[in-house]
């Protein structure tokens, strides 16, 4: 009999709230090598993914190229709605019309601009051309920014020397296609555009340098695509009654997962939100949430949620636990939901408190099926936003959705505080370092989820939580002295590189 350690069941109900860091788990036996092992897994009821990753609705996070890397590497991003319909609308279109692994910064004209200055070309090779100065109308030309620095008279009319006959290729060719197209014609750019369009609407651009970084990355494994070959893309939207039309539009632009956003989802306003979706849309799956308790969540199964989101004041910019003295450890509120979540086969999505590779094996080995994170993948060249320079050190904004500044553009909805007189922030707001693209570090951080899922002996995600439920996985609580022996210590200075 085993007697190291503790099972799951009797180290959780023990009366304390345990975050991932407060526990840590043994070692099993290895019969199998590291890339022996699985991470395929299952986001809601309907929805397979082949890694376990999901980026968080946030609008520091997941705009359309968060959706579209996501959704290369395997995963899946869920858009926000901090913004109109009209505009989360148009990040899902833009999402769904991409099948290379990444999308450009696109800059349109129209006939009769003219371009002053170099600085309006951006770091984009050129300005596309069309009848109204916007992605939406037809493509007329385009101007490179080669060609205007040759000109000699730069107050000219754009019509006077663009391009009338650019390369495009069908926006529907896969990252291969399109470079060997451009390898094999010697070409700088190629525009990408929707031959779903009636206008041909351009939806990327990709350089040779586009193509030569790919090739540099990791091998990107199996993509996150629906039955119509397009990727799998998320969003989000609150329990409003204006949500129900926003809902509408994102399902005409094709989302395949809605994420109903309330930061405590056991509410009179989700459960009829829920309601809604399951007779509107009996197809399309509905992830419910946030919740941390079994009631919560067994309140929410019985409405007919495909997937639950688990978490509440465990992110890195979340301050509801501090505000509000509501909240639960993630480790014990991830093990306690997924549970209860197992026997009804509805699939668990860990949201917030990720921080490395082992919070993701932690997460998954107590029962979740899917990480969702903000911070780890905020700051990457995928997330919205600009990088600045504090302090020296290259950063881009993350903020709470609970934060003031996130709640004037209408995220307070999630916080049900959208009709209080008297807004209270449950979040802050901050910077994340450059972190460069996820193309390459999600890749690295999975081949770290596999090497800690091999120590635990673990071929699988489903394996894990077999193990965890038999009772053979054990683990144990750390002291604070054994956190700071499990992390760098004793050093004048070191480098932290995983890659």
């Amino acid at each position: 009999m085993n007697d190291d350690g503790f099972t799951a069941e009797r180290l959780f109900n023990q009366g304390y709230s345990y975050t991932y860091d407060d526990i840590i788990f043994l070692p099993g036996y290895i019969d199998f090598p590291v890339d022996g092992v699985n991470l395929s897994t299952k986001l809601s009821r309907n929805i397979s993914l082949s890694i376990p990753c999901v980026a968080s609705p946030m609008d520091t996070v997941t705009e359309t190229s968060m959706a579209v890397a996501m959704a290369a590497l395997g995963g899946i991003g869920m858009v926000h709605y901090n913004n109109t319909i009209s505009q989360q609308a148009s990040i899902i279109r833009a999402a769904k019309s991409h099948k290379i692994p990444f999308s450009a910064d696109l800059i349109f004209a129209t006939p009769s601009d003219s371009i002053h200055s170099a600085d309006e070309f951006a770091n984009s090779p050129c300005i596309f051309v069309t009848e109204s100065g916007n992605k939406q109308s037809k493509l007329l030309g385009h101007v490179s920014k080669s060609d205007w620095k040759n000109l000699s008279n730069k107050e000219a009319r754009i019509s006077a020397y663009m391009n009338t006959s650019p390369v495009t290729l069908p926006s529907s060719y896969d990252f291969n296609d399109v470079a060997g197209y451009m390898a094999s014609k010697k070409l700088d750019f190629v525009a990408l555009v929707n031959e779903e369009e009636e206008n041909g609407e351009v939806v990327n651009l990709v350089t040779s340098a586009d193509t030569e970084r790919i090739k540099g990355l990791p091998k990107l494994g199996l993509p996150s695509l629906g039955e119509d070959g397009k990727f799998l893309v998320g969003a989000a939207v609150g329990t409003r009654e204006s949500d129900k039309e926003r809902l509408e539009h994102l399902v005409k632009e094709g989302i395949n997962a809605v994420v109903i956003d309330s930061s405590q989802g056991n509410s009179l306003y989700q459960i009829n939100m829920i309601k809604h979706v399951k007779h509107t849309y009996p197809h399309l799956d509905v992830i419910g949430g946030n919740v941390v308790t079994n009631y919560q969540a067994e309140n929410l199964i019985k409405q007919g949620v495909d997937g639950l989101r688990v978490g509440m004041g465990s992110g890195s910019i979340c301050t509801t636990q501090e505000v509000c003295a509501v909240g639960r450890g993630q480790a014990t509120a991830v093990y306690k939901v997924s549970s209860i979540a197992e026997q009804h086969g509805i699939p668990v999505i860990a949201d917030g408190g990720i921080s490395n590779s082992g919070h993701i094996v932690k997460a998954l080995s107590l029962g979740a099926s899917t990480v969702m994170m903000g911070s780890f993948l905020a700051g990457s060249n995928e997330a919205p936003g600009t990088y600045e320079y504090k302090n020296g050190l290259r950063v881009k904004k993350y903020r709470g959705m609970g934060s003031l500044e996130a709640m004037t553009k209408g995220s307070d909805a999630r916080y049900l505080g959208d009709t209080a007189k008297l807004k209270i922030a449950q979040g802050v707001v901050g910077s994340v370092a450059d972190k460069g693209s996820i193309l390459k570090f999600i890749p690295y951080t999975m081949q770290a989820v596999k090497q800690g899922f091999q120590d635990l002996g673990a071929s699988s995600l489903q394996s894990a939580h077999h193990l965890l439920k038999s009772g053979k996985l054990r683990l144990e609580v750390r002291t604070g002295a054994a956190q700071v022996e499990g992390g760098v210590h004793g050093l004048v200075g070191y480098e932290k590189r995983y890659f």
